[in-house]
């Protein structure tokens, strides 16, 4: 094998795995239309100033590599801050601030953590969905 097809091929195949589990981007609608699916929706409300947010970004991709489950059976979703901080996804859920994590399920809003970054408490949140 060629150095240059080597090394094409490791990149590949160490951006594919993260690929496939990166959340979806929140448009007007999407998350109504997969809680209408039954789906758990994780929601990220984050901006990409924030230190705090990225903070919260590891720990939570740190636990989706170790844990399977989390994407299987999770739908994860970012909320641009300075897009959407007006919007109806963040007003009629009393989003205070960026770095906000809530987890929905059905009409029901099952826990929420507000600028914590610790993985204790941002796994006992991501458990919540994965149990619902």
């Amino acid at each position: 094998m060629k150095r240059r097809d080597f090394l094409i091929a490791g990149t590949a195949a160490a951006v594919l795995p993260s690929v496939a589990s990166a959340a979806l981007e929140y448009t007007p609608g999407l998350v109504k239309k997969r809680l209408a699916a039954g789906e758990t929706i994780f929601l990220d409300f984050k901006a990409v100033w924030c230190s705090t947010c990225a903070a919260q970004e590891r720990v939570i991709n740190a636990l989706r590599a170790e844990n399977p489950d989390y994407d299987a059976k999770i739908t994860f979703v970012t909320v641009d801050w300075d897009t959407y901080r007006r919007a109806p996804v963040t007003v009629d859920r009393n989003i205070p601030r960026r770095s906000t994590l809530v987890v929905l399920k059905g009409e029901e809003e099952l826990g929420r953590l507000v600028a914590g970054t610790s993985r204790k408490q941002i796994k006992t949140l991501m458990d919540i969905a994965l149990n619902a």
